[in-house]
Formats: C-alpha cells, sequence, structure tokens
C-alpha cells in the first residue's frame, strides 16, 4: 500500500474506513497537532466534543517520520483532503493578526478545517493570569498570595501594547526585518525579576519601549493613520492593553517572563511554609519528617505551567471552542459519508 494510504492519507479516506466500521461504530476524526506539547492541549479542546457518535484521535503530522512543525501541520491541506474527518490544529503565531496579509495567514483564518489558538500559542494560554496563582499553588502546596499576577500582566501589556501593534504594523506590510519579533523581544525584556523590584521593573521597560515607539514614530513619520486604524482592528481582534501578552510570542512569555515570576513568588512561599514546619515542630525528627514530607509533595514549576488548564476561561480559548462547535453543527448536518463513496470502494480493497 502506497504512503499516502499508509499514512491516513485523507480525509475522504478516514471517511471510508468509518462507513465500513459499522452503523453503530464512532465517527473517528484525526486532529494533526505541530509537536508532543499540542497533543495535551488540543486533547483539552477537543474531549468535551466526544459522543457516542465521534471522537478525536489527536496525533503528530505524520507517522512514518519525527517531521513537526506548523508548516507540516498545514501541508496536510496540500497533500491529503482534509474535511470532515480530518483537521489541523496549529498556534496562531501573528498568522491570526495578519488577517490574510500572507498566504499562511489566509490560509489559517479561512480554512474551515484549521483551527487555531487565536493567542499567539499555546504557552500564552498556560501563563494566563488568572490562573497563575493556582500554578503556585499546585508547586508549593502554599495557597498564600503574596504576588498579584493579573496585575503585574496587566501593566506589562499596557506598556508593550504600543510596541506591539508597530511589529504587527511591520509584518503586515512585509517589512519585518526592519522590526523583527526577536527585535520587538529584546526590547520587552523585563530583566532580572524581584518581587521587591517589580514596580522598578515596569518603569524601566516603560523607559526602553517609549525610547523605541519614539524611533519608529520617527523613521516612520507618514504612519500615524495607519498605525491608529491597525491599533482599532487588533483591539476588534483581541488585542486589548489588558490582554497583549496573550499575543506575543509563547515561548519569550513562558521562558523570559512567566517562569522567573513563578519562580521568585515559589521560592518565597516554600521557604515560607518550611519556616512554618521549623516554628511548630515539637522535635527533630518531628521537623526532618515533615520537611521530608512537604518536600516530596511539592512539584517542578515548568511541567506544572505546561499542564496548566487555567485558560478554559479565557477569551481566545472560548473563541476556539466556539470555532470547534460550529464544525461539529456542519459535520453533523452531513450525511455520513458525502462525497466519499468513491474512496470507500478503493478502501474497501486494501489488503
Amino acid at each position: 500500500m502506497g504512503r499516502r494510504l499508509r499514512d491516513n492519507l485523507s480525509s475522504a479516506y478516514v471517511e471510508a474506513a468509518n462507513r465500513l466500521n459499522g452503523r453503530h461504530a464512532r465517527r473517528k476524526v484525526i486532529a494533526y497537532v505541530e509537536a508532543y506539547d499540542d497533543i495535551f492541549f488540543w486533547r483539552t479542546v477537543l474531549s468535551s466534543f466526544e459522543n457516542s457518535d465521534r471522537y478525536f484521535e489527536v496525533m503528530l503530522p505524520s507517522r512514518l517520520s519525527l517531521t513537526k512543525g506548523k508548516k507540516s501541520v498545514l501541508m496536510n491541506l496540500i497533500s491529503r483532503k482534509v474535511g470532515e474527518n480530518m483537521i489541523a490544529c496549529v498556534d496562531a503565531d501573528y498568522d491570526y493578526l495578519l488577517q490574510g496579509a500572507t498566504p499562511v495567514s489566509a490560509e489559517v483564518n479561512s480554512n474551515p478545517y484549521v483551527f487555531h489558538t487565536y493567542a499567539y500559542a499555546i504557552e500564552n494560554l498556560q501563563c494566563y493570569a488568572p490562573s497563575l496563582h493556582d500554578v503556585t499553588v499546585a508547586v508549593t502546596l502554599n495557597d498564600h498570595s503574596i504576588f498579584n499576577f493579573e496585575e503585574f500582566l496587566r501593566q506589562y501589556s499596557a506598556i508593550i501594547h504600543p510596541l506591539f501593534v508597530w511589529s504587527i504594523w511591520f509584518y503586515r506590510r512585509s517589512i519585518y526585518g526592519r522590526f523583527t519579533i526577536s527585535d520587538f523581544n529584546r526590547v520587552v525584556e523585563v530583566g532580572n525579576f524581584t518581587l521587591q523590584g517589580a514596580e522598578e521593573a515596569l518603569l524601566r521597560l516603560r523607559h526602553k519601549v517609549e525610547k523605541k515607539v519614539h524611533q519608529l514614530q520617527r523613521e516612520n513619520p507618514n504612519a500615524k493613520a495607519s498605525y491608529v486604524q491597525l491599533r482599532d482592528e487588533l483591539r476588534a481582534l483581541g488585542v486589548t492593553p489588558e490582554t497583549t501578552y496573550l499575543y506575543v510570542q509563547g515561548h519569550h512569555l513562558f521562558d523570559n517572563v512567566v517562569v522567573p515570576m513563578l519562580k521568585r513568588v515559589c521560592d518565597r512561599l516554600i521557604r515560607e511554609r518550611e519556616d512554618e514546619i521549623n516554628r511548630n515542630a515539637v522535635h527533630d525528627t518531628q521537623r526532618r519528617n515533615e520537611l521530608s514530607s512537604y518536600g516530596h509533595s511539592m512539584e517542578e514549576i515548568v511541567p506544572m505551567l505546561r499542564r496548566n488548564v487555567g485558560y478554559v476561561s479565557s477569551e481566545p480559548f472560548m473563541r476556539l471552542k466556539e470555532d470547534v462547535r460550529k464544525f461539529i453543527d456542519g459535520v453533523d448536518r452531513l450525511p455520513q459519508g458525502a462525497g466519499n463513496d468513491a474512496v470507500e470502494s478503493e478502501v474497501s480493497q486494501q489488503p
């Protein structure tokens, strides 16, 4: 059997296989994702849409190679007939905000069988501000709230928002070489984060951003009208001064902003819990046993953050779920096997 059929070749092929499984068998929908870490996220998205009639299998772009990434997922749109039994699930990156300015952006935004995160990437949703306190509790088993993650990321977003609009402005015009994502990330770097110095870090960030914004304004004196128009359009797409952190590069937010914050907060909470144990232990053996028990109960920050599902109440996630719901509603209205009779015949002859 050729490679096209060996690799779950097309939506039509899967549809025919579904039909051959019997009248009462559940329909299988294959969901191609970019990388290993994406499998868990998209499982959380799709599982609520499974029932006695359908289920999803979340998988990498190919079972025959280690090829991964957004390009590989979207290539399935070309090499296979993606349809009601085969979908592509990807990070939005900048493609959502580019709104069709590039061929990939057009595919991501207009293809009914491509689903994206709306936020830049899965990592942004894992860093959803209202959920970060819960992550610290999961790591430290200490529910003392000592830092306002929501307020910090709100201020962080408000500060970087004008520069972020400039970033999209350059990418929309395909002149991003003049101000790349890497250039943007260097400006919005928070630096060495401490709980005591959080306000000072934001002041330094504001100074850097304003300096860069003034530079870009001087270098592009005719851009004011188009900049304002783009800013308003981005707000309609969900990028507000309070939520910009959800749309910056996900790895940068995760590794350079949120994880350092979590580490400082968790270190403080762990010390607090250990001090409590040291104060309250009635003898040395109890102290050692209690400290050992507590140490074995704690979790690592990065794995817990990657398994954080507190984003389910976020606007981007709810928009994504609504897209899947509309897709499911459309599929449910189709007759089983519509348009795939010829392929069923082909599949039935396979050994």
